[in-house]
C-alpha cells in the first residue's frame, strides 16, 4: 500500500466506497474509478475533493467482509474522523463488540447525540462508551489526530432492550434544552471584510439585450400587443474563492417514520455533499423535524471541525414519529430572525417524504383550494404590498409519492424559492447538489429592472415576469420589475407589450428605455446599466413583403404560452377533468409546432414540445395524477414562473439537445455528484432491516426553456 494514495488507504482500510474523485497515479489502477462513464466527466479540481464515507461494500481489491464488517487491516482508521488511531500516541481506542474501533472521543460524541449503532457495519450494540460526567470535558482535536491522556477511559454503559429503544431513538436527541433566543449564532468571519474590501464577486455588469418583435412597421399600420423582449444575464463568478458570497444556510430535514430505511440514509449522504462542500465561511444550521422540531445545532460556520462535529450530528438522526411540516418552518426561521450575524447570502432547503400532520388544514377536496398559510410562521407571511416579511427563498424537495407537493409548492411560491420533485429516491444528493451549485454562486443582488416609454404617445400595456413583482405607474409610462438575486452567468426573459399607433410622420420611433441596477453582494456596491439607449423600430411609408418576427420574441411568447397552458390544465385535473386537461395540453403543443421559432428548429420550442407530453402522460388517470403527475406539474410551474432550475428525478433519460435552466455552477455541483460512489450493499447480517437501494437514475432537470441561443 505504501505507492498508493492517501484516500485510496483509507477506502482499503475501512473497506469503504469513498465518495471523491481519485486521480490515477502510477501504482493506483483501480479501473472502476477510471471508466468510461467517469472520464467522460471532467474530473473536478482537487480543491473540489471531499471525503464521504458510505457503508462498507464488498470490494474488488479482494478484502474480506466478516460478519460486521472488514477484517482489520495493517493501518486502522477511524470511520468517523478519518484519522489513524494509535494507541501508543496515548489516543484512547473504543472497540465495539461488532469488533470496529474508533477514537473514544469521536464515538462518545456520536452516541451523545442518540445513534447507538455501529457508523461503519450498523449493528446494533448492547454496550455503549459515555463519558465520566466527573471528568473535566477535555476538546476535540479531530484533524490533528493527537488525544489526550485524559480520554484514555471509559464506562460501559448497558443499552435498554431493542424493543424499548426503537421508540426512544429519536426523544435521545431532543433531550436537551433549546435557548429561548437563537443568538448563540457563530461570529462569521472578522476577516472576512478585509478580504472582500475592493473585491468583486464577478467580472463584469448584468449583460442586457433588447428585441422588438418586429424591425419596421409601416406608418399608416397600428399594431396591437407589439413585443418588446428584454434579455438579462449575469456575469461569469470570480475563479477566486475569497470572491464569493459567503450564505448562512438552515435545512429542516424530515425524519419523521416514513423516512426509515433508505431514504434517511440518503438523506444523510446528501447532506453529507452539502457539508463538504460549504466553505469556511459559509455558516449551517440544520433543523430535524418530525412530531416535533429540534435546532440540531446552531449556526455554525463550515470550518475542518465544524464539518466534522455537524457531519457526527447528522449521522446520528434516527427515523420516527409524525410530520409537523410546521413546526420544522417555524424553528428554521427562528434561526434566521434570531441571528445576531449575517452573510451576504441567506437562504433555507425544506425536505419531507409526507404530509403534515399535526397542522390543521382543511382536507383536500376535488375542485377545493386548500388554504396552506397555516402552515406559514408570521415572519414568513406577506404583508401587503411587500413580498414575504423573512425575505429569504424556502426551496423545498418533495421526497417520494407521499409528500405533499401542493403545501411544498405553496411554501416555496410564497418565498421565492423553488419546488423540486424527488421521484428517484437515489437522486436525492444530485437534486441538493444542483440547488448549493446555484446558492454558492450568487453574484447579483437586488436586481430591479426599469422601463420607460419614450415616444411621448405609447404607454405600456403588460410586463410578464411570472412570479417577479412587478409595477406600473397609473398612466403606463413606466413601470418596474424586482428580480432579486442571479447565480453566475443565469438568465432572464421578461416581455413587455404595448400597441404601437399610426405614425403621420418620422421615419422611425422610439419605443421604450430600460435601466438595471443591482448590488454586488461582495462590496455592496451599486452597479447599474442601460439607461441610454433606446429600443427604436423603423416606420417607413410602406413595408416590402411579410415582416420577419424576431425569434427571441417568438421564443418567450411560446414559453409564456406554455406555462399558461401548464396552469390551466393543472386547474382542470385539480377540478377533476383530466380529459379537458390533456386536451389543453394538446391543444398547446399543435399552437407552439405551428409557430415562427419551432419551424426553424428552436431548441426550447422543442423542450415545450416534449415537456407537455410529459405532462399529458401523468395526467393519464386520477391515480397516476395523485401519483405523481400534481408534483410534476407543480415542479414545472415553479421552474418556469422564476426561470430556475428545478430537479424532477426518474427513470426517463433527456435528449442531451435539449438544455435546462441549469447554470455552469448548477452542473459543475451536479457533475460532482455523480462522480462519486453510490453504492451501499451491506450485507444483511450487519444491518437491522437493510434497505435495498434501487439501482442510480439520472437528475432530471425542467427542460422547458433552455437560455437564448447565441445571437
Amino acid at each position: 500500500m505504501g505507492g498508493q494514495s492517501k484516500w485510496r488507504k483509507v477506502k482499503l482500510a475501512l473497506g469503504l466506497n469513498t465518495c471523491l474523485y481519485v486521480s490515477k497515479t502510477t501504482d493506483d489502477d483501480d479501473e472502476s474509478l477510471h471508466s468510461p462513464s467517469s472520464r467522460s466527466r471532467a474530473p473536478p479540481r482537487s480543491s473540489d475533493v471531499h471525503r464521504m464515507p458510505t457503508t462498507p461494500t464488498p470490494s474488488s481489491s479482494g478484502l474480506q467482509m466478516s460478519k460486521y464488517g472488514i477484517k482489520s487491516s495493517s493501518k486502522r482508521i477511524c470511520a468517523i474522523c478519518l484519522t489513524t488511531m494509535k494507541s501508543t500516541n496515548g489516543q484512547a481506542i473504543f472497540t465495539a463488540e461488532c469488533s470496529h474501533s474508533f477514537h473514544f472521543h469521536c464515538i462518545t460524541s456520536n452516541v451523545k447525540h442518540g445513534n447507538r449503532v455501529c457508523p461503519v457495519c450498523r449493528a446494533r450494540w448492547k454496550e455503549i462508551p459515555v463519558e465520566n460526567s466527573g471528568s473535566s470535558h477535555v476538546k476535540s482535536s479531530m484533524n490533528s489526530g493527537s488525544w489526550s491522556h485524559n480520554d484514555s477511559w471509559m464506562i460501559l454503559q448497558g443499552m435498554p432492550p431493542q424493543q424499548m429503544y426503537s421508540n426512544r431513538n429519536v426523544s435521545l436527541l431532543f433531550q436537551a434544552p433549546e435557548p429561548p433566543v437563537f443568538n448563540d449564532d457563530e461570529l462569521v468571519n472578522q476577516k472576512a471584510e478585509e478580504i472582500f474590501s475592493g473585491n468583486t464577486c464577478s467580472d463584469g455588469r448584468v449583460e442586457m439585450k433588447t428585441y422588438p418583435e418586429m424591425s419596421a412597421v409601416a406608418r399608416s399600420a397600428c399594431f396591437d400587443n407589439f413585443g418588446i423582449l428584454i434579455n438579462l444575464k449575469a456575469p461569469v463568478a470570480k475563479g477566486n474563492h475569497n470572491a464569493r458570497a459567503p450564505i448562512d444556510l438552515v435545512t429542516m430535514l424530515d425524519i419523521s417514520g416514513s423516512m426509515t430505511g433508505t431514504k434517511i440514509a440518503l438523506l444523510k449522504q446528501a447532506m453529507g455533499f452539502v457539508v463538504q462542500n460549504l466553505g469556511p465561511l459559509d455558516r449551517l444550521s440544520v433543523i430535524a423535524f418530525s412530531s416535533s422540531a429540534r435546532r440540531l445545532f446552531p449556526l455554525r460556520r463550515m470550518t475542518d471541525n465544524g464539518k466534522q462535529e455537524s457531519l457526527q450530528i447528522i449521522n446520528s438522526l434516527v427515523a420516527n414519529g409524525g410530520t409537523n411540516i410546521a413546526e420544522g418552518l417555524r424553528k428554521g426561521a427562528k434561526v434566521m430572525t434570531d441571528r445576531k450575524f449575517k452573510n451576504p447570502v441567506s437562504s433555507m432547503i425544506l425536505l419531507s417524504d409526507g404530509q403534515d400532520t399535526y397542522t390543521s388544514i382543511s382536507p383536500r377536496k376535488v375542485g377545493s383550494k386548500t388554504d396552506y398559510q397555516t402552515l406559514l410562521p408570521s415572519s414568513m407571511k406577506a404583508k401587503k404590498d411587500d413580498n414575504a416579511a423573512l425575505g429569504i427563498p424556502i426551496h423545498t424537495f418533495g421526497f417520494g409519492m407521499d409528500h405533499d407537493a401542493s403545501a411544498m409548492h405553496f411554501i416555496s411560491e410564497h418565498s421565492g424559492g423553488m419546488f423540486s420533485f424527488i421521484e428517484a429516491e437515489n437522486v436525492i444528493q444530485d437534486a441538493f447538489a444542483q440547488c448549493i451549485g446555484g446558492l454558492l454562486s450568487v453574484v447579483v443582488q437586488e436586481l430591479g429592472v426599469e422601463v420607460e416609454c419614450v415616444h411621448p404617445v405609447l404607454r405600456l400595456g403588460s410586463i410578464k415576469a411570472g412570479s417577479y413583482k412587478v409595477g406600473m405607474d397609473t398612466d403606463g409610462r413606466s413601470g418596474f420589475i424586482e428580480v432579486g438575486d442571479l447565480y453566475a452567468e443565469e438568465e432572464r426573459d421578461f416581455l413587455v407589450a404595448m400597441n404601437i399607433p399610426v405614425e403621420e410622420s418620422g421615419s422611425e420611433m422610439p419605443l421604450v428605455r430600460f435601466r438595471v441596477i443591482h448590488k454586488d453582494p461582495v462590496n455592496k456596491t451599486l452597479v447599474s446599466a442601460g439607461g441610454n439607449e433606446d429600443v427604436i423600430i423603423l416606420r417607413p411609408e410602406t413595408t416590402v413583403g411579410k415582416q420577419i418576427v424576431s425569434i427571441e420574441v417568438d421564443r418567450q411568447r411560446n414559453r409564456l404560452r406554455a406555462a399558461s397552458a401548464i396552469a390551466e390544465a393543472r386547474m382542470a385535473a385539480e377540478h377533476g377533468n383530466l380529459a379537458a386537461a390533456t386536451l389543453m395540453l394538446d391543444d398547446c403543443r399543435k399552437k407552439l409546432s405551428e409557430s415562427v421559432s419551432a419551424r426553424g428548429g428552436d431548441r426550447l420550442c422543442i423542450g415545450l414540445v416534449a415537456e407537455l407530453r410529459e405532462m399529458k402522460e401523468r395526467m393519464a388517470s386520477r391515480r397516476v395524477y395523485e401519483a405523481s403527475g400534481r408534483a410534476y406539474v407543480l415542479s414545472g410551474l415553479s421552474s418556469h414562473s422564476w426561470q430556475r432550475a428545478t430537479a424532477r428525478g426518474d427513470s426517463t433519460e433527456i435528449t442531451s439537445q435539449i438544455q435546462t435552466y441549469q447554470t455552469p455552477s448548477m452542473v459543475d455541483m451536479v457533475n460532482l455528484s455523480q462522480t462519486m460512489c453510490f453504492s451501499r450493499s451491506p450485507s444483511s447480517s450487519s444491518m437491522v432491516n437493510p434497505p435495498v437501494a434501487p439501482p442510480k437514475k439520472s437528475l432530471r432537470s425542467i427542460h422547458s426553456f433552455p437560455p437564448p441561443q447565441p445571437r
